[in-house]
């Protein structure tokens, strides 16, 4: 299971969640188990598409053309890989230079189980609500809010456009108890509709 690496890793989930389904529907003869799965595959490409329109918003802020935007020309390409069609990722563009859209993209720090250093990304339009959710999600999952720049030491920020965060000393968690609390933070944290992406320093 990877946390960190590219950008957008839940484009490359979509990839993964866009083959499942062609697959779904063979081999299975009970529909409800079929509507099932089917249920769960929508709900989570809902949710990636939800991401990737707010990201691109957020890029699009100031310069809404992609030739001239490389930030912008990068996610939206992410977000066509991921089958985003192309005209909601125009509709997202133009949602930038609406006054009352005010998403912005956010960095956060935390500790998790067994010491992991945690980087998380998020797009909001209102950055108190995310704070709030963010430390109840670390709390409940054996989690510590960091100050700005305590974690950031242990990471790399990637050159280019993808703003990847890259761990300069990967670590290994010895003890599986302890790896298992990290992935089920690890997962809470993806899961929050205003987070992008989550990086940690620890190997899986």
């Amino acid at each position: 299971m990877v946390f960190a690496g590219s950008c957008g890793l839940f484009f490359a989930r979509a990839r993964r969640y866009n083959a499942r389904e062609n697959t779904t529907m063979s081999g299975h003869s009970h529909w409800a188990g079929i509507k099932h799965k089917k249920e769960i595959t929508d709900k989570k490409r809902a949710k990636i598409f939800s991401k990737s329109l707010k990201l691109i918003s957020a890029a699009a802020h100031g310069e809404p053309n992609p030739d001239f935007n490389p930030r912008l020309r990068t996610v939206v390409s992410k977000a066509r890989e991921a089958g985003v069609p192309a005209d909601t990722i125009d509709r997202a563009i133009k949602r930038a230079s609406d006054p009352s859209e005010k998403l912005e993209e956010l960095l956060y720090e935390a500790y998790g189980p067994a010491g992991a250093a945690i980087i998380i990304t998020a797009v909001s339009d209102n950055r108190n609500r995310t704070v709030q959710e963010i430390k109840t999600i670390l709390r409940d999952h054996n989690g510590k809010w960091a100050e700005s720049g305590s974690v950031q030491w242990a990471f790399a920020l990637s050159e280019g456009e993808e703003r990847d965060w890259n761990a300069k000393f990967p670590q290994d968690i010895a003890e599986d108890a302890e790896k298992e609390k990290l992935v089920d933070l690890l997962e809470a944290l993806e899961d929050n509709d205003d987070v992008q992406n989550v990086y940690t320093n620890i190997n899986f």
